[in-house]
């Protein structure tokens, strides 16, 4: 007998040995995509969404559920594993990572504990296969469909209506008045700023409908008293600024969880219908909680807490959540939130936070708002998000709850600041943030291995890398120039990258940084090399920006260096470098696309190429 089929017999064995006596409670989970709490039931005014509003009267409402990853892919590989994307080398928009093979999702544990487990229709899992273990998904998959009426069932239903690429489809007949839609602090006034919110109000008062029939087919099914109901959005809102982005804006999504009396046992501690819990919880915890209610002990490597059923487990203290690659712009964001406090850590603090990412530019919102940045015409809170960003943010949600006055440098806040950094900064240590890595370096350095195997193989380097990360960006309290020389030839390439990138943001007057930067150039590490070039792009020599130029070209060809790191030297030379006619025809003759790309990642060095050769 083979060790794995060894493995899969134990398994068994042990879901058998834990399921819950008795009949299960049926699960149904009902997701809305790119939508946070603008509902009824959360207090806003301006929402018409009467069949959520009506299941949250006999429901436990969540007030802060964060989806941890600001952006659908993401935050659907933490919800499938149950554990943090990050963990995985997940968190970039359309990662498509490898997996370690011992690895159950959760429709994995559901099915072999009896449950017949159904997806209509998203997976997106990020991973680079997708099936996910359920026994039907698809756009017929039902729980109607299982094979006897005494099943138990765990299904799913996903409304896409309230997508981001619903807002800006046009023409629309708006139903709710824009002159009445209520905008953030960020967003400037303006009628198509407007007409976006309004419109994706309308999406939600559509959505509703949808969420209202799954609903009605449950009760006509004579399911109401057997099934315990989840409601959640995916992330939050389409408009810009909110998705793509770990503010509490892109994170907080609602949650809804009913359980009917036949089953309240399950129900978390606090539970009563019309309730509202401050208990902090996040999409890493939902499928540990699904498995929880079916009466099953959550694996060990799943790092979510149940906050309902039979393990549930301590509340939380504090939330995570994280920002990577979003499609073909690089950035890395890790957030912390105690409830009130939002903690915010930004590694490219010499990047703008709104970069041009196409798909987010087709949105009149993000045009208009781009376009009057540019002409000055934004007063300093919506300028803000268009500007280089500092290495640390602290927002008081209690007071700001648009997330605009950075607390982070405030006297009276010093105290808040630390403790959420410091928590940042451990979680990222012991959840082995795949992120700390570049993700071309984490392909290389994992080569046939999963990017977890090999931070498990590695546990060591990633407290060392963390140190070096969170120290290399901070001038007053982190390393001098001189440190970062000596780290900028330390044996391994992570503690370089982080090096370089501190000696990136420092004054290019400094002859010791720009020594180490040249040196770097060459290096064996080609996201090292990336670096060093666009530290060197700030250098006032002609000869050393061209220099820089030339080796970012050189990179930045997808069939000698690979997709991941074309991406990374294009987002240089297209934020970063003053371009000649000539580097201009040579960014326009290179390779678009790698012969064999990373599942659904071709198009994006394509669409740097145009990007950067499109400038004046």
């Amino acid at each position: 007998m083979t060790v794995s089929r060894l493995h899969s017999l134990l398994f068994a064995a042990l879901l058998t040995a834990t399921t819950a006596t008795g009949k299960q409670p049926n699960i149904l989970w009902i997701t809305s995509e790119d939508n946070g709490p603008q509902l009824g039931c959360y207090g806003d005014k301006y929402a018409e969404t009467p069949s959520i509003d009506a299941l949250a009267q006999k429901s436990l409402r969540y007030h802060r559920c964060w989806s941890n990853a600001p952006v659908c892919a993401p935050a659907r590989t933490t919800i499938i594993s149950g554990m943090y994307a990050t963990s995985l080398g997940g968190h970039h928009m359309r990662s498509g990572v490898s997996l370690p093979t011992s690895l159950n999702t959760y429709p994995d544990i559901l099915r072999k504990a009896g449950y017949y487990c159904t997806n209509n229709s998203k997976k997106d899992y990020n991973f680079a296969t997708e099936d996910g273990g359920w026994n039907d998904s698809g756009r017929k998959a039902h729980w109607r469909n299982r094979p006897r009426k005494d099943t138990p069932f765990f299904s799913i239903f996903n409304f896409t209506v309230s997508h981001e690429s619903k807002i800006r489809t046009r023409p629309h007949q708006l139903k709710h008045d824009p002159t009445e839609a209520p905008l953030p602090a960020y967003h400037p006034d303006t009628p198509e700023v407007r007409h976006d919110w309004a419109q994706y109000y309308d999406k939600m008062t559509e959505m509703d409908q949808q969420v209202g029939a799954i609903l009605a087919d449950l009760e006509a099914d004579g399911l109401n008293e057997s099934t315990i109901i989840f409601y959640y959005g995916d992330h939050g809102s389409g408009m810009p600024r909110s998705k793509r982005w770990p503010f509490d804006s892109g994170l907080r999504v609602p949650l809804l969880l009913h359980v009917p009396a036949k089953f309240r046992q399950l129900a978390p501690a606090d539970y009563a219908s019309g309730k509202v819990t401050d208990r902090l919880v996040s999409f890493v915890d939902l499928g540990p909680t699904a498995i929880s209610v079916a009466g099953l002990k959550p694996p060990t490597h799943m790092q979510g807490i149940p906050f309902a059923g039979k393990y549930d487990g301590a509340a939380k203290k504090y939330l995570f959540g994280y920002r990577g690659r979003m499609d073909e712009r690089i950035d890395m964001v890790r957030t912390c939130t105690d409830g009130r406090f939002v903690y915010m850590r930004h590694f490219y603090p010499d990047r703008p936070y709104l970069k041009h990412v196409d798909y987010m530019f087709q949105t009149p919102t993000t045009r208009v708002w781009n376009e009057m940045y540019r002409a000055g015409d934004l007063n300093a809170a919506q300028a803000k998000f268009w500007q280089d960003k500092p290495f640390e943010e602290l927002f008081d949600l209690q007071t700001d709850p648009d997330e605009i006055n950075n607390l982070a440098n405030s006297p009276d806040h010093q105290k808040k600041t630390s403790e959420l950094r410091n928590t940042l900064h451990e979680w990222m240590q012991e959840s082995l943030d795949l992120g700390l890595l570049p993700e071309a370096e984490m392909h290389r350095l994992a080569d046939s291995q999963s990017p977890r195997e090999f931070a498990l193989a590695h546990k060591k380097l990633f407290a060392r890398l963390s140190e070096v990360a969170f120290r290399s960006l901070e001038q007053s309290n982190g390393y001098s120039t001189e440190e970062l020389v000596k780290l900028s030839s330390d044996p391994h390439s992570g503690i370089r990258f982080w090096a370089v990138r501190g000696l990136a943001i420092r004054p290019a007057s400094n002859t010791k940084r720009n020594k180490a930067l040249i040196t770097a150039t060459s290096d064996e590490s080609p996201s090292v090399a990336i670096a060093a070039c666009d530290g060197l792009l700030a250098n006032e020599s002609s000869s050393t920006q061209r220099k820089a130029v030339a080796r970012l070209i050189e990179l930045a060809d997808v069939n000698r260096h690979g997709h991941y790191v074309a991406v990374a030297a294009l987002n240089v030379l297209d934020m970063n470098a003053r371009l000649t006619g000539t580097e201009v025809k040579q960014i326009s003759g290179l390779t678009r696309q790698a012969k064999q790309p990373p599942v659904r990642l071709g198009k994006y060095v394509g669409k740097l190429i145009d990007h950067a050769t499109s400038k004046p």
